[in-house]
């Protein structure tokens, strides 16, 4: 038995004539590939005709005797020959064969100058050889007659496929290791300037992978478009090859020009972009395939018997997650219509996406957050049956965007689920001028829409740093967005973010901050690098562009995000400490004392409670449902809550309590003091609330849970507690940590002010509550926002005097405030 891929010394007899049958192949070869006639699959498959008869001309010559074959296989099995494919051909017998057998095949195809992989083999050999390597295993699935003993070729092809399907459950995930190493030493071909074709994360050999799992019929990838993205990669390797003359996978930049004129592509950026449009179709069928195969083996490992055949899940848009048929599935709820399946986000049972048009992002904002990718039959169902969002989009709708984005790296994956579907650019339909646009600058490393994704992720661990984290995470997704027009992209980006954040329903401030931040995204890195950092004019060219230190936060964490998303040679200690000074100069200029804030005249409703509240000495209270959103006939998605109460300690904690109960997430809050009848202080608290999961409460219920936990009969803490314990534990996502600070005295001239920043969970703001109850400090007033997932909060302290905490007690204070947030 042997192995060679490169020619012997030619022996000295035996092989006259051979030369010309080499050169006849030669010519008919060049003849084909000069040729005017149809390129792409039809060339390679007229090659591997050509080839074929070629070499079964030379199996006839050279006499072989009965029980002999000879077998194309890998590549060059699958009936596909590109310009300059390696022929992998194996000579297959039953028995002893001639020394001079193999000799005779071999030396004319080294005289005719093409590559040959070949091997002298029986079955009994073949298997032991796929045995011990996976690459000649997955070289003999694509098995191929050519000449010879057809009954042994089939003896081949049936006895390598049982065992490979035998084996599937251990060879499979070998299969995926080297894939995984593949993609670490050559990359993700959908964002390399300079790709390799086959063996690039989303290339040719992933296709190879997709077809040997297929076999195993324990799954399949999705086929949709797959068959079409090999076939341009294929089609791109042909032309590179006749481009370059050389057996090369690499798209070299010096070559791509060339390559898209054989091709009829307009210019070398359209050719990247459909090299890699076809490679994330690859990419992601690889991914999808390979959950299902992770689904099947764990189902098989958690039964300890044989799995039956995966029923084929991705040719439809049904509700199953394509996991194996079986018994109850275990469905855990992760927000309104949207629950974990085999370890994937799938819609509920009940879940409409038809009447539902916010649903995609509620599913794509809780798989990210809980570490989770949106299954790819839910995702097929979303894109069919989901209405677009109206204009301007519903609150919940930006907030599940914010909510998503600040996931950080765990929102990828499900971002790219979206994005194959097609719902991202329903979402956004700016997004496809920059979708798999090539950035041909050595300093970035990602294509324009994944630089995009990427600065979300990076501005996710930054949302502690600002005030207004939702507007840095949005910010982040569309400061290169203008990279799809004419001109400079900041300023193009600044008009069609504007007209995006109008869309998306911000209002006309939170507009004209979204404009700042893309139109100056570069400026503070070009300030501080190109001019003098003590002229006082180069201050001001800053606080000119930012009137306030909200602002300035923003652009300093959007500048940095940017930044490191770019790449390594994009930020460096050097230029992080000019942008750091640079701001800290700024920030100095622009600070001041924002005083006590403004608060607005109580309304008719506040003030009938707070006199009710007074006069009866108990709570008063008011539920009134708010519709989110646009259209006509929309289902109410939250309520309004105002409650008074006579002053008394603990009220913050123990009402935050009552609504986790009723697992109602708080997205606003206020907190004040009135008095109306001049009989003591009463506070008026109103709140924005929504369900977590299904309905909203009862209004009664509600309210008479609330008067319970006032005077002592319902045990908040301890409820919460139980049911804390009673809950299966999800796996999360890693977030930044709690951040309680106290603001500077020149926050507010009657109060000590605490701020606290922290990624929203339920029961939080019940944990604050009681950390500041329990430190004994009166909350005066207290401004509470959910951003997407993250909470913004800030309360207005002082003591039992009325007056603002000591700077020690302060610090005390905000230390138990950590400490109650873990």
């Amino acid at each position: 038995m042997t192995t060679e891929t490169t020619p012997p010394s030619s022996p000295d007899d035996g092989q006259q004539g051979t030369s010309s049958h080499g050169a006849g192949y030669a010519a008919a070869r060049a003849a084909l590939l000069a040729a005017p006639g149809p390129a792409g699959r039809p060339r390679r498959e007229a090659l591997a005709r050509l080839t074929d008869d070629w070499l079964s001309g030379l199996f006839a010559a050279a006499g072989a005797p009965p029980g002999v074959a000879l077998v194309a296989v890998g590549g060059y099995g699958r009936g596909e020959l590109s310009p300059r494919s390696d022929l992998d051909v194996l000579l297959l017998h039953d028995g002893p064969v001639a020394r001079d057998l193999p000799e005779r095949i071999w030396y004319p195809i080294w005289d005719s100058g093409a590559s040959l992989d070949h091997s002298v083999r029986t079955v009994a050999e073949a298997r032991a050889v796929a045995a011990a390597d996976l690459k000649a295993q997955l070289g003999l699935l694509d098995a191929r007659h050519l000449a010879g003993d057809a009954a042994l070729t089939a003896t081949l092809r049936s006895t390598v496929l049982t065992d490979w399907r035998a084996s599937a459950p251990a060879r499979l995930p070998e299969l995926r290791e080297l894939g995984r190493e593949r993609a670490e030493r050559h990359g993700e071909l959908s964002f390399l300037l300079e790709p390799d074709l086959k063996e690039a994360k989303g290339g040719l050999r992933d296709v190879v992978a997709l077809d040997a799992v297929a076999a195993t019929w324990l799954a399949d990838a999705p086929r949709d478009g797959l068959a079409d993205a090999a076939l341009r990669l294929a089609d791109v390797r042909d032309a590179l090859h006749l481009v370059t003359g050389r057996a090369t996978e690499r798209l070299s930049l010096q070559e791509q020009d060339q390559v898209a004129e054989r091709l009829g592509v307009l210019d070398a950026d359209t050719l990247l972009r459909q090299v890699y449009e076809a490679a994330r179709t690859i990419a992601y069928a690889s991914d999808v395939s390979w959950r299902a195969v992770d689904r099947v083996l764990a189902a098989r490992a958690g039964r300890g018997r044989r799995v039956g055949r995966l029923a084929f899940p991705f040719t439809g848009a049904g509700r199953g997650a394509g996991a194996v048929a079986r018994g109850a599935v275990e469905r855990r709820p992760l927000a309104e219509g949207v629950v974990e399946q085999d370890g994937e986000a799938v819609l509920a049972q009940a879940a409409r996406p038809a009447a539902d048009p916010v649903l995609p992002l509620r599913a794509a904002a809780a798989a990210a957050q809980n570490g989770l990718t949106v299954s790819y039959a839910t995702v097929r169902r979303l894109a069919a049956e989901c209405r677009p969002l109206p204009v301007p989009w519903p609150d919940e709708a930006r907030e599940q965007l914010v909510t998503l984005l600040g996931a950080g790296e765990a929102a990828v994956p499900v971002w790219e689920a979206l994005e194959a579907e097609g719902l991202v650019t329903r979402l956004l339909p700016d997004w496809e001028r920059v979708r798999c646009r090539p950035q041909r600058n050595a300093v970035h490393r990602w294509t324009v829409d994944r630089h995009l994704v990427e600065t979300a992720v990076r501005a996710a661990a930054m949302t502690r740093r600002v005030a207004r984290p939702d507007l840095l995470l949005v910010a982040a997704l569309l400061h290169d967005i203008g990279k799809g027009w004419p001109g400079d992209h900041s300023e193009a980006g600044e008009v069609i973010v504007r007209d995006v954040a109008t869309r998306m329903g911000f209002d006309p401030e939170d507009t004209e901050t979204l404009a700042v931040l893309v139109r100056h995204h570069l400026t503070l890195v070009d300030t501080a690098t190109r001019r003098d950092p003590d002229d006082p004019a180069t201050v001001e060219a800053i606080t000119k562009v930012v009137g306030t230190v909200p602002q300035l936060e923003l652009l300093h964490a959007l500048t940095e995000a940017d930044a490191l998303a770019t790449g390594p040679a994009a930020w460096s200690g050097w230029r992080a400490s000019l942008v750091d000074g640079l701001v800290a100069r700024a920030a100095g200029r622009l600070a001041g004392g924002h005083g006590d804030p403004v608060e607005a005249a109580p309304t008719a409703e506040q003030e009938r409670l707070a006199v009710e509240a007074a006069r009866t000495g108990g709570p008063a209270l008011s539920l009134l449902a708010q519709a989110d959103g646009a259209e006509p006939g929309t289902e109410p998605m939250g309520v309004e809550l105002t409650l008074a109460v006579p002053d008394r300690p603990g009220l913050l904690g123990t009402v935050a309590g009552v609504l986790a109960l009723h697992r109602l997430t708080v997205r606003s809050a206020g907190l004040r003091e009135l008095d109306p009848i001049g009989a003591g202080a009463v506070l008026l608290l109103s709140w924005r609330v929504a369900a977590e999961f299904g309905e909203l409460p009862e209004a009664a219920r509600l309210r008479a849970d609330l008067r319970r936990a006032l005077d002592g009969s319902l045990d908040v803490a301890r409820r919460l507690a139980e049911r804390d314990a009673a809950a299966p534990r999800r796996r999360g996502i890693p977030t930044p940590p709690p951040l309680v600070v106290v603001a500077p005295a020149a926050a507010s001239a009657t109060a000590t002010v605490l701020e606290v920043r922290a990624h929203d969970a339920p029961g939080l703001l019940h944990r604050i509550g009681r950390a500041l109850d329990g430190s004994g400090v009166r909350v005066r007033t207290a401004h509470v926002s959910t951003l997407g997932a993250e909470a913004v909060d800030s309360f207005y302290l002082t003591d039992e005097e009325g007056r603002p905490l000591a700077a020690q007690r302060a610090g005390e204070v905000a230390a138990a405030v950590r400490a109650a947030l873990g």
